[in-house]
C-alpha cells in the first residue's frame, strides 16, 4: 500500500492503461469512491486514491474508456459552422434551381423524344405477346412434320387445331389492347385538364425512363466532367510502378503491400487530394515519393506540373512516411494573371508579409521580407524581373523604406524608381560600375553606423540588438531595401579584383545587414559559379526561380539538392510566365503563380511612394534631385529627350555621342532605335539644349559628345533649384 500511495494522479485525468499495467506491483484493492484532492496550500501533496476505472486490474477498464472521437461532426460543432453550411446549401440550391429552370424547355423536348423511343421499345417488347409468338413455335413444328408426312391425317388435324388456337389468341389479345387504348383515350378526352396533365406525366415519365440510354440523358450535367479521376487502387498501382511499393511476383493483389490513406482520395477544388502513409517494412520514405514525382504523374496519366506533393511533418500529425498529394484536373498555373493587391493599396508596412502570389489551389502566398535576403533567378522573359519588383513595390508604399537600386541591364524596367530611390545605378558601363562600388561602400558605412547606435541603446529600447519599428521612427533609421537586378552583368564587366571586392561587400550586406534593417533583393539570369558565386547565393534565405533549362540550373538558384526534394523549376514550361518555385527554408517550398504588376502600375506606385516620402520628410538622395519627378510635381513638362539623356548621363558629367546613343537605345529601343548623331543633335536642340562645345575629353580621349551641364540648362531654373542641382 505504501507504493500505491506514492502514485499521485489528478482526479478525472485520462491515463495510459499500458503504463499503469507496467507500473503495477500488487493487486491491492482500492475504494470505488473518489477522494477529493487536497488544496495546494495545505502543505505537502497528500496521496490520492486512484479511480477504479483507471486501474489496470479493473476488468471493465477498456470497456469504460471514453472514446476520443468528438460527439458532433465537424460542421455541427459551432453555430458559425452550422450557419455557414446552411448558407452554402442555400446557395447551392439556388444555383441548381436557376440552372435547371433555364433548361426546362429543353428538358421537356428531350422528355418527349425519350418517351417516343420508350414507346417504340415498349411496343417492340409487347409485340411477341400480342402476336402470340408463344404459339408460333408449335405451329411451325407441326407444319414441318405435315410437309414430311402429308399422308398422316392425325398430324394434319393437330396442325389445324394449333393454328386455330394461335389465331384465337391473337384476336382476343389485340382486341383487349384495342379496348384498353380506346378506353384510355376516351377517359383522357373526358377528364379535366389537371387530370389530363397528371396522367400524361404518369405515362410520359416511365416511357422516357424506358427510352433512356448511355448516350441519351434527360438532364444536363451541372458540373463539368472530371478530367482526372483517382482511387486508392490507382494510387497504389502508380506507387508500385514507381518502385515505391513491392511488386506482385505472382502474388494475389490483396497480399501486396498498400499505402494507408489517412484522408481521401477526395475531391478538393479543381483536383483530388489524398494523404497517405507508406507501409512499413518497405524501406521507403516520403522523400523517396517526392523524388519520383515525374514517374507518379505518368502513371496517373497527368503532367507532373499537376501533381503537388509535400511531406506531412510531425507538427501537423505526420511522420517520415506520410505524404500529402494534390492532383489538379488541368494545369493550375495557366489563365489570366492575378493583379497584385499592392496596385490599389494606399500604404503598406514593410514589417508585414508582402502579398506575393497564389499556389496551385488558389491559396494566398505572402512573403515576410524583414530580416530576410532574397535571390531571383531563371531564364529571360519568364517574369523574373516583374516578380522581383513585387517585393520592392511593397517598400514603395512605406515612407520609412529607403531604396538603393542597381540595374545591370540599364533598361526601362527599373527607371521609374528614379522618383523614389536614394541611389539608382543604371547599366554596367565603367561609370555605372564605379557608382555601384560607391553605393556599396555607402551601404556598408551606414550598416556599421547603425550597429554602433544599436549597441549603445539600452535593452529596454533595443532588447535584441535589432532594428524595431519604434527605433526606426525615433532615430530616423528607415529600412533599407537593396535591389540589384542582372548581377551577372556587373560581375562579367568587372576586373577580377573589383569583382571579388563587390562580392565580399554584397556578402557582408546579405549576412549582417538584416539585423540593421537591410533587405537584400538580388536577381540574375545565370546563377552559375562565374556569374554569381556560391558564397553569395548560399547565404540568401529566400529564393525564387522561374523556368530553367535543367535540374542543375534549378539547384543553382534554389539550393543544392532542392530538385531531389521536389523543388524543381525545370518542370515549368514556356507558358508559365510569372510562375516559379519559391523556397523559404531548408524544407519549405511551393510553386507560386506570382501576382501581376505591369510597368505602368509599377510607375504609378513609384509616384505614390514619392508623395508619401515628401509628406513624411523621407525623400532623400538621388530621388530628391530627380528633374522629371520634380517637374511633374510642379505641373511642368520636361521634354522626354532631355529627361532620358540626363538619365543615361546620371553617373557621367560628360559622354561621347556614341555612348549616349547606345544608352538611349538601351533605355527605349522603340523610340531611339533609329536615332543617329545628327537626329540626336537636332532633337536636343529643339528641346532647348545649347552645347557649349561639341567635343568632350574623357580619359584622355577627345570625341564628339555632350556635357551634362548643357542638357541640365534646358530644364527650367525653378526645377533645378528645387532638386538642388
Amino acid at each position: 500500500m505504501t507504493e500505491l500511495a506514492t502514485e499521485i494522479t489528478t482526479v478525472g485525468t485520462v491515463h495510459d492503461l499500458d503504463q499503469h499495467r507496467a507500473a503495477r506491483t500488487d493487486a491491492a484493492s482500492v475504494s470505488l469512491v473518489k477522494q477529493p484532492t487536497m488544496p495546494a496550500a495545505a502543505g505537502p501533496a497528500a496521496p490520492v486514491a486512484v479511480e477504479a476505472v483507471d486501474r489496470a486490474d479493473n476488468p471493465l477498464a477498456d470497456w469504460l474508456t471514453v472514446p476520443d472521437a468528438p460527439v458532433l461532426p465537424a460542421w455541427a460543432r459551432s453555430r458559425a459552422s452550422v450557419l455557414a453550411n446552411v448558407r452554402a446549401f442555400g446557395r447551392l440550391t439556388w444555383w441548381h434551381t436557376r440552372y435547371r429552370g433555364l433548361r426546362t424547355p429543353k428538358y421537356l423536348f428531350k422528355a418527349v423524344l425519350l418517351a417516343a423511343r420508350g414507346f417504340y421499345r415498349a411496343v417492340a417488347g409487347l409485340w411477341p405477346t400480342l402476336s402470340a409468338q408463344d404459339h408460333t413455335a408449335t405451329v411451325k413444328a407441326l407444319r414441318a412434320q405435315v410437309k414430311a408426312r402429308p399422308e398422316d391425317v392425325d398430324l394434319a388435324a393437330r396442325l389445324q387445331a394449333a393454328h386455330y388456337a394461335r389465331t384465337q389468341t391473337r384476336r382476343w389479345r389485340f382486341g383487349a389492347a384495342a379496348v384498353a387504348v380506346g378506353a384510355a383515350a376516351v377517359g383522357m378526352a373526358l377528364a379535366p385538364p389537371v387530370l389530363q396533365a397528371g396522367v400524361t406525366a404518369a405515362v410520359v415519365a416511365p416511357l422516357a425512363y424506358l427510352g433512356r440510354g448511355k448516350e441519351a440523358r434527360l438532364l444536363d450535367q451541372a458540373a463539368p466532367p472530371l478530367r482526372v479521376d483517382m482511387s486508392a487502387q490507382q494510387l497504389n498501382d502508380a506507387l508500385r510502378a514507381a518502385g515505391l511499393l513491392k511488386s506482385g511476383g505472382g502474388k494475389d493483389d490483396k497480399d501486396l503491400p498498400k499505402v494507408h490513406c489517412t484522408m481521401g482520395p477526395v475531391r478538393d477544388g479543381r483536383g483530388w487530394a489524398v494523404i497517405f502513409d507508406l507501409p512499413r517494412g518497405g524501406g521507403k520514405t516520403a522523400s523517396d515519393v517526392l523524388a519520383k514525382r515525374e514517374v507518379i504523374a505518368q502513371e496517373l496519366g497527368v503532367d507532373e506540373i499537376q501533381v503537388i506533393m509535400s511531406r506531412v511533418r510531425a507538427a501537423k500529425g505526420g511522420n517520415a512516411g506520410r505524404v500529402s498529394m494534390w492532383v489538379a484536373d488541368d494545369d493550375p498555373y495557366l489563365g489570366t494573371p492575378n493583379p497584385s493587391p499592392l496596385e490599389k493599396a494606399e500604404k503598406f508596412s514593410i514589417w508585414d508579409a508582402v502579398p506575393f502570389g497564389q499556389d496551385a489551389r488558389g491559396n494566398r502566398i505572402d512573403v515576410p521580407v524583414i530580416w530576410q535576403s532574397m535571390f531571383f533567378g531563371g531564364l529571360p522573359r519568364r517574369g523574373k524581373t516583374f516578380t522581383q519588383r513585387l517585393l520592392t513595390a511593397a517598400g514603395l508604399l512605406d515612407a520609412y523604406v529607403r531604396h538603393y537600386v542597381a540595374d545591370g541591364k540599364g533598361g526601362a524596367d527599373w527607371m521609374p524608381m528614379k522618383a523614389v530611390a536614394h541611389r539608382l545605378v543604371m547599366g554596367a558601363e565603367d561609370d555605372a560600375i564605379e557608382a555601384l562600388k560607391a553605393m556599396l561602400q555607402e551601404l556598408l558605412a551606414e550598416m556599421e553606423r547603425r550597429f554602433a547606435l544599436l549597441r549603445d541603446l539600452p535593452t529596454s529600447v533595443c532588447p535584441e540588438g535589432k532594428l524595431t519599428p519604434d527605433i526606426m521612427v525615433r532615430y530616423n533609421l528607415p529600412v533599407i531595401f537593396v535591389t540589384i537586378d542582372e548581377l551577372q552583368e556587373y560581375f562579367t564587366a568587372m576586373e577580377r579584383e573589383d569583382r571579388e571586392q563587390v562580392i565580399n561587400d554584397l556578402c557582408r550586406i546579405a549576412r549582417r545587414g538584416p539585423a540593421a534593417g537591410f533587405i537584400s533583393n538580388f536577381a540574375s539570369q545565370r546563377p552559375d559559379a562565374e556569374s554569381v558565386p556560391a558564397k553569395l547565393r548560399e547565404i540568401i534565405t529566400i529564393r525564387y526561380s522561374t523556368q530553367v533549362v535543367d535540374r542543375t540550373s534549378s539547384d543553382m538558384v534554389l539550393g543544392k539538392g532542392k530538385a531531389a526534394q521536389g523543388a524543381d523549376a525545370s518542370v515549368l514550361s514556356e507558358d508559365h510566365k510569372g510562375v516559379g518555385v519559391l523556397v523559404t527554408g531548408p524544407a519549405s517550398y511551393v510553386t507560386v503563380r506570382a501576382d501581376y504588376l505591369d510597368g505602368p502600375a509599377f510607375a504609378a506606385l513609384c509616384r505614390k511612394g514619392r508623395a508619401l516620402r515628401e509628406a513624411a520628410g523621407q525623400l532623400t538622395g538621388d530621388a530628391a534631385g530627380d528633374v522629371t519627378a520634380a517637374a511633374d510635381a510642379a505641373g511642368l513638362t520636361v521634354p522626354a529627350i532631355v529627361s532620358d539623356a540626363l538619365e543615361v548621363m546620371r553617373h557621367s558629367p560628360r559622354m561621347f555621342t556614341t555612348d549616349l546613343l547606345a544608352g538611349l537605345v538601351n533605355l527605349d529601343e522603340d523610340v531611339y532605335g533609329d536615332f543617329n548623331a545628327e537626329r540626336l543633335a537636332s532633337e536636343l536642340e529643339a528641346a532647348g539644349v545649347k552645347r557649349t562645345s561639341k567635343q568632350v575629353k574623357i580619359s584622355g580621349a577627345n570625341g564628339a559628345g555632350y556635357q551634362r551641364r548643357d542638357i541640365e540648362a534646358a530644364v527650367p531654373a525653378e526645377i533645378l533649384l528645387s532638386t538642388g542641382r
